[in-house]
């Protein structure tokens, strides 16, 4: 069966405390796949040192400067060479067998891409809530997110990810899945793997946090759902683009 060079993208945004833990999970991950692989983090408007725990870990570090996720990964795709990318966020970490796995059912000739099942690195009554939200959530739209893998050529012919501020992983996902069904290719979830979802957030800000954000701002995101994003923009900026827990 084929075997594809592999670039793993990883957005960074000062991930001094994670970065290193990422690369080894990515690592050991390339090392049971057995090919060729490489890894690009993508510094966006570091100032701790993220760069230079990239670059001593063996990592490709390019930088972007745009508050935007989706950017930051397609700079990390525009600067990748490899057959194949996968992309993690760079506090998760991916189990041993995803680059593999992700390989093999792309070498099957019979997928487009697709994402990898999310489970939080702890759990509590709140964060079960979380997970089972996301878990039906993908069940019923089939637009797997977490860790997202397709060929190179793919992503680059669908135009990267979708340049959102925020549910840029769904819209990524429907736009694969629509770029796969019209070449009779289906869009699918690892089955042996998963990626292992930070709780810093939660850790830092309580485990009811978005249950809390979403009551809180409930006049902001219906403005959103109206096309009035200013409120929206500002809070996807603090606590997302902000933040440097």
């Amino acid at each position: 069966m084929e075997k594809l060079s592999v670039s793993i993208v990883i957005p960074a945004h000062n991930e001094e405390k994670y970065v290193v833990r990422c690369i080894r999970s990515v690592k050991a991950a390339a090392k049971r796949y057995g090919g060729e692989y490489e890894i690009i983090v993508v510094c966006n408007r570091c100032t701790d040192r993220t760069a230079e725990l990239a670059l001593i870990n063996g990592a490709k570090v390019i930088y972007n400067e745009d508050r935007c996720i989706a950017k930051v990964r397609n700079a990390g795709i525009a600067a990748a060479s490899g057959d194949m990318i996968l992309t993690i966020d760079c506090d998760n970490r991916m189990t041993r067998g995803t680059v593999a796995e992700a390989a093999h059912l792309l070498s099957t000739g019979r997928y487009i891409g697709g994402g990898a099942p999310m489970r939080f690195e702890r759990y509590s009554f709140p964060l079960w809530l979380n997970d089972l939200m996301c878990r039906a959530s993908f069940g019923i739209t089939g637009l797997y997110c977490g860790i997202f893998w397709a060929r190179r050529e793919t992503f680059l012919a669908v135009g990267g990810f979708e340049e959102l501020k925020a549910m840029e992983d769904a819209a990524t996902a429907k736009k694969l899945k629509k770029y796969g069904r019209a070449r009779g290719l289906k869009y699918t979830c690892l089955r042996r793997n998963r990626l292992i979802n930070s709780t810093r957030k939660y850790d830092d800000l309580g485990d009811w946090l978005y249950f809390k954000l979403m009551v809180a701002n409930f006049g902001t995101l219906v403005r959103a759902a109206f096309g009035d994003r200013s409120g929206l923009d500002a809070l996807l900026d603090r606590i997302f683009y902000d933040y440097n827990g």
